[in-house]
């Protein structure tokens, strides 16, 4: 189930933002990205919760009130290839489509079209 990030979920929020490639090791860069998804309005950042675990996050960002663009996507290693990345991208489609269009940035790109194949698939 997809939850809206809070402030007490920050350590876990970093953590799986911290797998991403461009925030890897770099905790001043997580800290900013941390504080844009609190601060900028424009800015969504979602978690993955099954049971008590999180497992996942998927962030984005509205730009020109016209796209949705996902900018991260962030699985737990020990919980990936179990169609969580593909499940966060899917219910952010469903939250957001019908006023925006929704998009993926360059670093998710690869992935999110990989999403949108096999979603064309199950069809």
């Amino acid at each position: 189930m997809l939850i809206r990030y809070k402030k007490n979920l920050e350590k876990i929020a970093m953590g799986l933002l911290s797998f991403m490639p461009e925030e890897k090791k770099d905790v001043k860069k997580l800290q900013q990205t941390i504080k844009e998804y609190e601060t900028n309005p424009d800015w969504h950042l979602f978690l993955w919760k099954e049971e008590d675990d999180i497992l996942g996050a998927v962030g984005l960002k509205i730009e020109d009130d016209i796209n949705a663009v996902i900018q991260h996507v962030s699985v737990n290693p020990s919980h990936r290839n179990h169609g969580i990345g593909r499940k966060m991208v899917t219910e952010v489609n469903n939250l957001y489509q019908e006023k925006y269009a929704v998009c993926a940035s360059e670093e998710v790109q690869q992935f999110y079209t990989k999403c949108d194949e096999l979603d064309d698939q199950n069809d």
